[in-house]
């Protein structure tokens, strides 16, 4: 199977500590316009020290169901409720 993001594998991307130890679920996606970073978080309010950095392919083995939003541009935001729930996207205010 390709590997469906425009960027490489091994892109450094951010993640929360509550997703990187599979306490909590990814229900928020942002895909940053000033540089493109993506960030893949449970939709909690986090504190810095909680953040991580992971490869942009550890996340998708981890989480599978985010190669829907490999197409989604900068500035956009992706939100679900739960798991098994579709992405709502959206452009960021």
């Amino acid at each position: 199977m390709d590997f469906p993001f425009d960027d490489a594998p091994n892109t450094a991307v951010i993640t929360c500590c509550h997703v990187l130890e599979q306490k909590q679920p990814i229900l928020h996606v942002s895909h940053d316009m000033e540089d493109g970073m993506w960030q893949f978080l449970c939709g909690s309010s986090h504190d810095t020290s909680e953040g991580r950095i992971v490869s942009l392919h550890g996340i998708c083995v981890q989480d599978p169901s985010i190669v829907r939003l490999a197409g989604m541009p900068c500035g956009y935001t992706a939100d679900r409720n739960g798991i098994a729930d579709e992405w709502h996207i959206q452009e960021k205010a």
